[in-house]
């Protein structure tokens, strides 16, 4: 049974969310912050206040990995994982914090008192290496700053309470262009929708060949207009803010910096598709951001740019809530979004039928992402042929570039679509540069031959995200480092991505160990055709990328650790028996095992 106390909690947060089981992963978020990780006990109580079976609950629990159903500590200590935080030294970093307060990594402390682990990324790439205590974010790690955390921890001082200059995250703006230039003027796109009318808008946004800035490009005033024509009983807008590929951290400065541009985007898209009710949804990795953002909504409130009867029309009304996410990075996909937001495990769905028809409550249901919004409000305050000029005559308008890696100036970029990979390269300091991957773990990896490309739809669309590794890197662990970002990151709904990422990781791992044959790369081949072929979603499609591109690219990398010329198997006894004999004290002839 659930103790009075937790109940009476739990019970505060039912009421805000109005027991609606809709906001499930909310009301779970909001108790695993208060006690620490989620209690049988609670799985059963909500439950029953839900109306929902304890198997669904537990369910939605065991999907998300910032959520638990055993405890984890008073401190929750979670490493980003991400190549460019292992690139500036982060598995030292938890190797000497593990050390120092005596934990295993991917275990709690027998004190109970923390648990150290990975996470995938935190979105803090250009200032790394990183991590999140609790949820909360502290960048640029240093042995010096590990040190200082390991004795807060020991004296269990409140994460509250520690130096502010930890969690002191910068926007790190390195070239700014129409969208970052900060001219916006708050409520002027809402005041230029009304002298000109919803639908003469969504003409604008149509002239101005205003594409989906998530990567994949779609046409921003088709996916209104299908969505404005959609029958249904509501219309929704959602802001996608789960920027989880690893490199792209866009997202975190917009929403920092220029939040009000972008609610003033879903507003205005509102008013062209007929909703009266927004989300955003953030990633659970800037849960740092949510006062911020509830802040900046509450002052558009009383500005009378958001809620009831805006800018005093009788007929518009529309607000926003924000979601957090809780660490999956397959929620960046629309459709798994939207699963997550109603409350379920974020499984991608079937297409068609398609958001814009069946999204939000299986309602007509825009979603764009952060950057489209903050677009979309310029285009209404300056028109769409104003925004049609800028770029190429397929890719209109600018690109923000979230810059990480090997560079003097990490940070964000905004061009002109139509810029090269050379011209940012050159832009933010690089030297003596092997490999550029373009979209992160899901991207193309780019050698320099390669470097005139054009970052535009027609050449290299992506949403973001552009790391950078010089001729110091071994472009096969960086291959090896987002297998294994796939394999941690596959939602296991279906069973050529849940088993062929795992296959691909330990084959990877395998090349590794010195294992490796020409059989390996026949075996790799298969599996790319096969999660190609027969994955439900993205990830399994763009599991094999990084490996197959980095084969073709830089062969030696993959050449040298091919040492064997017929098949050999993966399991090493001998490998195997390292821990056991770490665990003794032996190292003696008699505790190795040697083949014949």
């Amino acid at each position: 049974m659930v103790s009075q106390i937790h109940a009476a909690y739990l019970d505060l947060i039912l009421t805000r969310y109005q027991h609606n089981p809709n906001h499930l992963l909310q009301i779970l978020r909001e108790a695993q912050e208060y006690f620490g990780y989620i209690h049988a006990d609670a799985l059963s109580y909500l439950g029953q206040q839900l109306s929902l079976p304890r198997a669904d609950i537990a369910g939605v629990v065991g999907f998300y990995s910032f959520l638990s159903d055993q405890p984890l500590g008073e401190y929750r200590v979670l490493f980003s994982d991400n190549i460019t935080d292992r690139m500036l030294g982060s598995v030292d970093l938890m190797t000497q914090f593990c050390a120092q307060l005596w934990v295993e990594a991917g275990k709690v402390s027998e004190d109970g008192l923390l648990s150290v682990a990975t996470t995938s990324c935190t979105g803090l790439c250009d200032q790394g290496p990183a991590m999140l205590v609790n949820n909360i974010a502290i960048n640029r790690l240093t042995p010096e700053r590990i040190t200082a955390i390991a004795e807060l921890i020991r004296e269990r001082m409140p994460v509250s309470a520690w130096p502010a200059s930890f969690f002191a995250i910068e926007d790190n703006i390195q070239r700014k262009d129409i969208l970052l230039n900060g001219e916006f003027q708050s409520g002027s796109a809402l005041a230029a929708l009304l002298q000109r009318g919803a639908d003469a808008t969504l003409q604008e946004i149509h002239a101005s060949k205003l594409r989906g800035r998530g990567g994949a490009g779609f046409a921003t005033g088709k996916k209104w207009e299908f969505c404005r024509d959609a029958v249904g009983d509501a219309h929704y807008v959602v802001c996608n803010a789960d920027e989880g590929e690893p490199g792209t951290f866009k997202d975190r400065v917009l929403l920092n910096r220029y939040a009000d541009q972008v609610f003033e985007g879903m507003t205005l898209c509102a008013r062209v598709i007929g909703a009266k009710q927004g989300f955003l949804y953030l990633r659970g990795e800037y849960r740092y951001l949510l006062a911020h953002l509830q802040a900046v909504l509450q002052q558009r409130r009383s500005q009378n740019l958001l809620g009831h009867r805006i800018l005093g029309q009788a007929d518009f009304d529309f607000d926003i809530e924000i979601h957090l996410g809780a660490g999956a990075y397959v929620c960046g996909e629309e459709s798994a979004l939207i699963e997550s937001l109603e409350g379920k495990r974020g499984t991608p769905r079937n297409r068609p039928p398609f958001p814009v028809t069946n999204g939000y409550l299986n309602q007509p249901t825009v979603v764009n992402n952060v950057e489209t919004f903050a677009a979309a409000s310029l285009i209404a305050v300056k028109g769409g042929e104003w925004y049609a000029s800028i770029g190429t005559t397929v890719s209109s308008g600018t690109k923000i570039l979230s810059v990480s890696g090997d560079c003097a100036r990490p940070g964000l970029y905004e061009y002109p679509f139509g810029v090269t990979v050379a011209q940012v390269l050159a832009d933010c300091g690089a030297q003596e540069t092997q490999a550029v991957q373009v979209s992160g773990a899901s991207g193309i990896c780019l050698a320099p031959a390669e470097f005139n490309r054009q970052i535009a739809f027609e050449d290299i669309p992506t949403a973001g995200a552009l790391m950078v590794f010089d001729q110091s890197r071994d472009m096969f662990e960086v291959a090896r480092n987002f297998v294994h970002f796939f394999a941690h990151e596959s939602c296991g709904f279906c069973t050529p991505c849940r088993v062929g990422t795992s296959l691909l990781a330990n084959m990877m791992d395998k090349l590794a160990l010195g294992h490796g044959s020409p059989y390996d790369f026949a075996e790799i081949e298969k599996l790319n055709t096969l999660l190609q072929s027969t994955s439900h979603c993205g990830l399994g499609h763009a599991a094999c990328n990084p490996v197959l591109d980095t084969i073709a690219k830089f062969r030696p990398a993959y050449q040298k650790r091919l040492i064997h010329h017929e098949f050999v198997p993966a399991f090493d006894l001998d490998f195997a028996l390292t821990q056991a004999r770490q665990m003794t004290g032996r190292d003696d002839s008699g505790a190795h095992f040697e083949s014949t």
